[in-house]
């Protein structure tokens, strides 16, 4: 007899949260776990199978010369920011053992609009968080001053019609969270 896993599954999306950024630490998956989340995110609904998005993994040394980048974009636009202020922005994608960025490569198509082709994009970012947290992590979904930033987009190796839809920031929990107020169903669902 298969064991019920829709139990399993429905506690994980009852139950996922994302952490602060400052609670994922150390261990993170490893190469063979990285590449089931990627697996697993990219099975996202994608009309025309066009595959509108890629990922650009930063682990190890990676995080600390992507971080260097957002310093140096950080420190020309803000000449007068202290040392703590400019190792704030240089430390940002190495606070978690891993991040992911999902990357839109949405383009104008003859059949499918570019706002499904984000909105793929996007969900392969959730999927990703949910593989992370179905693996035993945790994960943070983040878009901050930097991913909008042409001059860092264009350092981090995207294209200029490359837009970054988030990083994903992957861990172990470091102490446990307390959940933040949900939505009522009345105040969100309207039946028609």
């Amino acid at each position: 007899m298969m064991p019920d896993t829709s139990t399993d599954a429905l506690r994980l999306l009852k139950l996922r949260k994302s952490p602060k950024i400052f609670d994922i630490v150390a261990p993170g998956p490893n190469t063979a776990e990285i590449d089931e989340m990627l697996t697993i995110a990219s099975r996202v609904p994608d009309h025309g199978k066009l595959a509108p998005w890629r990922f650009v993994v930063f682990e190890g040394a990676g995080r600390d010369r992507a971080g260097a980048v957002i310093a140096e974009v950080f420190q020309k636009d803000v000449p007068e920011a202290d040392a703590d202020r400019v190792n704030i922005e240089r430390t940002r994608l190495s606070r978690a053992p891993l991040v992911v960025a999902v990357v839109s490569k949405a383009a104008p198509h003859v059949k499918i609009p570019e706002w499904e082709q984000l909105l793929s994009g996007a969900a392969a970012c959730t999927l990703l968080v949910l593989a992370a947290n179905a693996l035993g992590y945790v994960a943070t979904w983040l878009t901050e001053w930097y991913a909008y930033d042409v001059r860092v987009r264009t350092a981090l190796g995207l294209a200029a019609d490359e837009r970054i839809v988030g990083f994903v920031h992957i861990g172990t929990l470091a102490r446990p969270q307390e959940d933040r107020p949900r939505p009522a169903l009345a105040d969100i669902v309207t039946r028609f």
